[in-house]
C-alpha cells in the first residue's frame, strides 16, 4: 500500500550521528594535510615518507565522497524547514545562520590563521591592516559559501513555484489548483534508480571537467574542489528529494550492504583511474572512467553509511546529542584549534603517522570543548 512520504522536519538520530562522524574526518582530513604529502593547509609539515604518503591518499580517498555526503545530509532537511517558515523566512535563517559565521571567519580567523605570513608581507612594505583584510579566502568555509547559495537558489526556485501555483488558482479555482499539486507519497529505491544517478553524475562530472579539470582553483570563491562542484549540487538536490519521496526509509539493509560493498572495493579503481586521468594527454574516455569510478564511492559510501547508521547507529545517547548540537561549530573553529595544536607539537620529532594521530587524539575534544565554550556566549548559539 502506499503511504504518504514522511517527511524529516525534526533531528533523525542516525543522520546527526553520521554528520558527527563526517565531521570528525574533516578534522582527520586536515590533520592529514598538515603532516601528509599534499601540503596545502594554514600549517604544514610535509612528509614524503611512507606514512607521509599514506596520509596523502587518505586525503585523495576521503575527497571522493565525503564532502558530497554533507550537501545530501544538509538538502535532507530544506524543504521541511521552508514548509513551516516560508521561503522568505527560511532565506533570512539561512543567510543569518551561514552568511554570519562565513563572514566572521573572512574577517577574523582566516588573516589570524595567516599571520605567519605577516613578516614577510610586512617587509614588503604592505601595512597590517592591507594584510589583515587581503589575505586568504574562506578555506573550508567554502562549504558553508556554497551551502548558502544552494539553500538560497532552493528558497527562490519554492517562492517561485507558490507564486505560480496562486495564479493558477486565481485562474482554475484553489480547489482545481490544490488537486493539480503532486502528491507526497513513498517512492521507494530501486537498484536501477540508483545506477541511473550514478550514470547522470558520471556524465556530468566529465562533461564539466573538459571545462574546469582536477587540481582547478577559484580565487575568487575560494572554492578548493570545483572540478566536485556537480557532485556537490545533485547530492544536495538528491537530499531535497529524499525529503519528499521517504527515500530515507525506504532503503533496504540490502541496499545498502551492497553499496557499502561497492564502494570499499572501488576506492582503489577510484584512485588509479584518478590518476590515468590526470595525465597531460588523458581524453573524454579517461574523464569518464574516473568520473564513473569517484562516483560509484560516493554514492556506494552515502546509501551504504545511511543504512547502516538507520539500522545501528540511531540511538543518541547524552554524548552524541551533545556532539551533534555542537558540529557545526566545530566545523566553524576547527581550522584554529587543528592549526594552534600543531604549532605546540611542532618541536615534535616523530613520523607524520604518529604526529598526525597525536594532532587528531587531541585536537577532537578540544575543538568540541571550545565550541560548547563559544555557544554558551550570548547571541552565538542563534548563529551557531
Amino acid at each position: 500500500m502506499t503511504t504518504i512520504a514522511a517527511r524529516p522536519t525534526t533531528r533523525l538520530g542516525y543522520v546527526d550521528n553520521l554528520r558527527i562522524l563526517l565531521t570528525v574526518l574533516v578534522l582527520a582530513h586536515h590533520c592529514a594535510l598538515t603532516y601528509g604529502a599534499l601540503p596545502i593547509w594554514y600549517w604544514t609539515e610535509p612528509s614524503e615518507s611512507v606514512s607521509g604518503l599514506a596520509l596523502m591518499v587518505f586525503v585523495i580517498a576521503n575527497q571522493l565522497w565525503f564532502m558530497g555526503s554533507f550537501f545530501l545530509l544538509s538538502g535532507l532537511f530544506v524543504p521541511g524547514s521552508v514548509d513551516r517558515k516560508g521561503p522568505g523566512a527560511f532565506a533570512r535563517d539561512r543567510i543569518v545562520r551561514l552568511g554570519v559565521p562565513l563572514v566572521a571567519f573572512w574577517l577574523v580567523a582566516r588573516p589570524a590563521l595567516s599571520l605567519p605570513g605577516w613578516p614577510e608581507r610586512r617587509a614588503a612594505g604592505e601595512s597590517f591592516l592591507h594584510f589583515w583584510f587581503s589575505v586568504g579566502d574562506p578555506g573550508p568555509m567554502w562549504f558553508v559559501e556554497v551551502l548558502l547559495v544552494l539553500s538560497l537558489a532552493y528558497a527562490a526556485f519554492r517562492a517561485l513555484r507558490a507564486r505560480s501555483a496562486a495564479r493558477r488558482g486565481a485562474l482554475v479555482g484553489p480547489e482545481v489548483a490544490a488537486d493539480a499539486a503532486p502528491a507526497l507519497v513513498a517512492q521507494p529505491l530501486s537498484f536501477r534508480a540508483i545506477a541511473g544517478f550514478v550514470a547522470v553524475l558520471t556524465v556530468v562530472t566529465a562533461l564539466w571537467r573538459l571545462a574546469v579539470p582536477m587540481g582547478t582553483y577559484w580565487v575568487g570563491v575560494g572554492l578548493p574542489s570545483p572540478a566536485y562542484l556537480p557532485q556537490y549540487v545533485l547530492l544536495f538536490v538528491a537530499g531535497l528529494l529524499a525529503a519528499r519521496r521517504g527515500w530515507l526509509t525506504s532503503l533496504t539493509a540490502r541496499q545498502g550492504r551492497a553499496a557499502l560493498i561497492v564502494a570499499l572495493v572501488g576506492v582503489a579503481p577510484a584512485l588509479g583511474l584518478s590518476a590515468l586521468a590526470s595525465a597531460p594527454d588523458a581524453g573524454i574516455l579517461a574523464l569518464l572512467g574516473q568520473s564513473l569510478a569517484e562516483n560509484v564511492v560516493a554514492i556506494g559510501a552515502v546509501v551504504g553509511l545511511l543504512v547502516l547508521f538507520r539500522e545501528r547507529f540511531s540511538g543518541q545517547p547524552a554524548w552524541a546529542r551533545f556532539a551533534a548540537q555542537h558540529s557545526f561549530a566545530v566545523y566553524v573553529i576547527h581550522p584554529l584549534v587543528l592549526v594552534g595544536v600543531a604549532v605546540l607539537l611542532s618541536p615534535l620529532v616523530a613520523p607524520a603517522g604518529v604526529k598526525f594521530l597525536v594532532l587528531l587524539a587531541l585536537s577532537v575534544p578540544l575543538c568540541w570543548g571550545a565550541a560548547y565554550l563559544l555557544r554558551r556566549i550570548p547571541g552565538v548559539a542563534r548563529v551557531l
